[in-house]
């Protein structure tokens, strides 16, 4: 049963349309059908039901996520933590700064507390933005 070429899998209305013809066959053979496998070294079919399922999911414009990843890839959400860097450094990273709006030349107060550091936004005349004297 195994195929010497990897069919490229279906997407959108092709997927949709693919599977409504294939009715009578099981589910892994319909992903099978429409390209969702790959050959193991021993040259047998492996079905990737999961990318089938989010295919088709995907091709009927159903949006589960909330929020879609800039880059299109699934990823870490943010945890609000930050650990100190082997070289000192804390990094915030890209995430925390989009969220902000930040862009590249921004800058920021540190404020040391005893057990908090606060950054406070420079506006580009170098005053607070929204100094709420906190």
């Amino acid at each position: 049963m195994a195929n010497a070429t990897q069919v490229e899998p279906l997407v959108g209305e092709e997927l949709i349309q693919k599977v409504k013809n294939l009715d009578e066959l099981s589910k892994e053979d319909k992903a099978k059908a429409c390209g969702y496998y790959s050959v193991t070294k021993g040259g047998n079919p492996r079905v990737n039901m999961m990318k089938f399922r989010n295919a088709l999911i995907e091709a009927e414009g159903i949006q589960l996520d909330s929020t879609q990843n800039v880059n299109g890839r699934g990823g870490r959400s943010a945890s609000y933590r930050l650990t100190v860097q082997s070289n000192g450094n804390l990094l915030i990273g890209s995430t925390y700064t989009k969220q902000m709006g930040l862009k590249p030349g921004d800058e920021f107060e540190i404020t040391l507390g005893r057990k908090h550091i606060r950054l406070k936004q420079l506006g580009e005349d170098g005053a607070l933005l929204g100094d709420d004297d906190d």
